[in-house]
């Protein structure tokens, strides 16, 4: 552990710069922080100082010079993913949703995702819970941040940290919704790769069954999945800026299919859907073309 009665600790840095009010970014006040320690003192061209600093302020410190380049886009939770709840949810409707999905905030919206009306934290849902009259999202919904993709991370966090809003809506240029971002996942930008022994891998992964057939999070970028398999994407399909497995599956379809539903591509995969929402597909099984198919692959 860092000696802090003797120097103050990287996150007291970050938070003595976060705190200033000048209109200056906050990407150049982590970097003033970052020059600090890029050069030891009467070494030319030496590496970082970091002798004032423990493991884990290094890790982060690390983590931060990664974030320079970094936008909302990059850290949002793309759309699809996004859970949120109608301006008209009833109370039960509201805790059913908390209880099944687990977060914190949830945006509001009115006709459709594009229409946001606020975000409803989830203490407030709960707070209503055996209180007189009828419950409405509008009475206890609060304002979310509304940003652009392109905002970098590090400006978005202050400007989080300034309004006192932990949740931002990205909005294209059109102002539909193209993702959301919690000051949670700012955080996890940062502190993420300090990972504890017992994490688990959470990220979209693909799994060769003896069969030959392949299972893989719906998630899964079409890179990862074409470096495995070879080219597969049409030009067309490509045009259209396809970015994951579960997107093609969907424009196949021209639908969310239902599970256990087969989609086949003209490559000749077969796609068979094993989990799925209302919303999106989760989870696939693909079998390559020329594969005989077995009572296990179409389980």
């Amino acid at each position: 552990m860092s000696d802090f009665s003797n120097k103050p600790g990287l996150f007291w840095k970050l938070q003595g710069l976060l705190r200033r009010k000048e209109a200056e970014s906050v990407r150049d006040r982590v970097e003033e922080l970052i020059e600090r320690h890029e050069e030891k003192p009467g070494s030319e061209g030496a590496g970082p100082d970091t002798s004032d600093l423990d493991t884990h302020e290094r890790a982060l410190l690390s983590n931060v010079l990664r974030l320079r380049g970094k936008t909302a886009y990059d850290v949002m939770v793309p759309r699809a993913d996004i859970m949120a709840m109608p301006e008209d949810f009833t109370l039960e409707q509201a805790i059913s949703l908390i209880q099944r999905d687990g977060h914190s905030r949830y945006p509001v919206y009115r006709e459709s995702l594009d229409d946001i009306a606020g975000m409803v934290h989830i203490k407030d849902v709960f707070s209503a819970v055996g209180q007189a009259g009828a419950f409405d999202l509008k009475a206890i919904q609060r304002k979310p941040l509304f940003v652009v993709p392109s905002i970098p991370v590090l400006d978005l966090l202050l400007q989080m940290r300034q309004s006192r809003t932990h949740m931002a809506l990205v909005v294209d240029e059109y102002g539909g919704i193209d993702g959301l971002v919690t000051i949670e996942d700012l955080v996890e930008t940062i502190v993420g790769d300090i990972s504890d022994e017992h994490d688990e891998d959470l990220s979209p992964h693909m799994t060769e069954r003896p069969d030959g057939t392949i299972e893989l999070d719906a998630r899964t970028p079409v890179e990862t999945f074409e470096a495995k398999l070879g080219q597969v994407l049409t030009d067309e399909e490509r045009a259209a800026d396809i970015d994951t497995v579960g997107g093609l599956v969907f424009t196949l379809a021209g639908r969310v299919p239902a599970k256990g539903e087969l989609v086949s591509h003209p490559s000749g995969l077969e796609f068979r859907i094993l989990e799925v929402d209302p919303r999106r597909i989760r989870r696939l099984r693909v079998r390559r073309p020329g594969a005989t198919p077995n009572r296990e692959a179409a389980e």
